[in-house]
């Protein structure tokens, strides 16, 4: 229940139609609590203020129905715009993006004051009465008595209409920014940074005191898969979080050792193993499908727990500029901007161990951990055909593999960065025939096998802020 609510909340609020919603309910609210002011205090207080007064019903109502008309007219320009404007960039950059457009703070804003606009102007317009002619009596004090205009509701409409002008010249401003590539690749790029500072490292469960008994690779013998009972998925889809804090809880509860066999991202399908738990007598019917139920499934990926989704995103413009059709090198060079920033957050943070135990340092869950290496694959591996054959993007590639070699702390995450140089080096060479760059290329790669091996050179380099600083 806690991965499902976690997860609807997360889908809810980064809906389209999560603010502008909230923003009509908020209308409503204004529109009930000004008439109620209205029909309380009565209009004798504006009878000095002309300029507030809102005259007789009927023309109460042709500036209510002005506001209303207009708003949702501008509210479908608006709307139209939106998908214009996502339709021809979704087309460039790639059809993945298209819900960072949608979940655009500012798109929604706008859409939502059109609408809250329009939805108050119609529910004051629907308290504005009429006087009726009395059958007895003194017609004009009957004619007072039952006719009712909200002066103040009305003020506040006409307010919310030049208040909506004002947006509408903010959004005509917003939409050119908002489809810009470099905009565009700094908002997921931030995404992704944001993602891993709030990700890494991750609490299910602690890693063993001793850290001679850390391991970054999920070990188990043999013997346990052969034993273990298999928990298998119930649906089809993508994992978009897997709920391990409720994992670890029923391991304590049930005294069990699970293994988990999938990561958020992965397509999973129906029986697709999902779990392997020991021993396998204490799994019953209901503890399986509670297990089973901390998997949450869709129809697409996420970036909710999956960083991969994220770089594939980056990863794919990048892919998409550097195409023959297409032939943008600077718009991949960004790409790989905010991928070395990625890279370089991750570097520095403490990788999740594979094995997890509880306080009594008992072995509980065991999970393949996400990695520096599987992360630099991800980028360096799928980038490296298309960038060789790129002057621009091939330097660029070998220069942000250099500066990383600068900054990580690790050895064998450096020695990793001095193979993947390698294998663009090689590829370089294979499809380039401008010597001039091939010797820049090689330039570069020699000096990150120097970084790579040599301690006090990739330290002398850090201390001078730049890793071609002895150029």
């Amino acid at each position: 229940m806690n991965a499902f609510l976690t997860t609807f909340w997360a889908t809810v609020k980064n809906s389209y139609w999560f603010i502008p919603s909230l923003m009509v309910i908020a209308a409503i609210a204004l529109a009930l609590g000004a008439t109620t002011v209205d029909s309380r205090v009565g209009s004798e207080w504006m009878e000095g203020i002309d300029w507030l007064n809102a005259n007789q019903p009927d023309g109460a109502r042709a500036v209510l129905s002005t506001v209303a008309g207009s708003m949702i007219t501008v509210a479908g320009v608006t709307f139209s715009m939106t998908i214009l404007s996502i339709s021809h960039t979704t087309s460039q950059v790639g059809p993945r993006l298209m819900n960072n457009f949608m979940g655009d703070k500012a798109n929604q804003f706008t859409l939502g004051v059109f609408i809250s606009t329009f939805i108050y102007c119609l529910m004051v317009l629907r308290t504005v009465r009429n006087a009726e002619s009395g059958s007895s009596g003194d017609a004009e004090a009957a004619d007072l008595a039952t006719a009712f205009v909200p002066h103040i509701a009305v003020t506040v409409g006409v307010m919310l209409a030049i208040a909506s002008v004002g947006v509408l010249i903010f959004f005509v401003h917003h939409i050119p920014e908002s489809i810009h590539v470099s905009n565009i690749l700094a908002r997921v790029g931030r995404g992704l940074n944001d993602r891993i500072e709030g990700q890494f490292p991750a609490r299910v469960g602690d890693p063993h005191e001793q850290e001679s008994n850390r391991n970054a690779e999920s070990m188990l013998p043999e013997t346990f898969c052969r034993s273990a009972k298999q928990i298998r998925s119930t649906g089809t889809g993508y994992l978009e979080y897997v709920d391990g804090e409720s994992l670890m809880r029923l391991a304590i509860e049930h005294d069990l050792l699970i293994h988990v066999r999938r990561q958020p991202g992965d397509f999973v399908s129906e029986k697709s193993l999902l779990l392997l738990v020991s021993p396998a007598e204490k799994i019953d019917e209901s503890l399986q499908r509670s297990m089973s139920a901390m998997f949450i499934r869709g129809a697409q990926r996420t970036a909710t727990q999956d960083l991969r989704f994220q770089i594939n995103q980056l990863v794919e413009v990048a892919m998409r500029a550097l195409s023959p059709g297409v032939n943008d090198p600077f718009t991949a060079i960004c790409c790989m901007d905010w991928l070395q920033s990625a890279l370089e957050t991750l570097a520095n943070r403490q990788l999740p161990d594979a094995h997890r135990f509880d306080d009594q340092q008992t072995l509980r869950v065991v999970a393949e951990p996400v990695t520096f290496d599987s992360f630099a694959s991800l980028v360096f591996d799928q980038l490296r055909p298309y960038v060789a054959a790129d002057r621009n993007a091939s330097v660029q590639m070998m220069q942000m593999m250099g500066s990383l070699v600068v900054q990580v702390d690790r050895s064998v995450d450096r020695r990793l960065l001095a193979r993947h140089a390698c294998a663009l080096h090689r590829e370089c060479k294979l499809a380039m025939s401008d010597r001039r760059t091939l010797l820049q290329v090689s330039d570069c790669y020699r000096r990150i096998l120097r970084l790579a091996t040599d301690e006090s050179f990739r330290q002398q380099a850090k201390e001078c802020g730049e890793w071609t600083s002895d150029r």
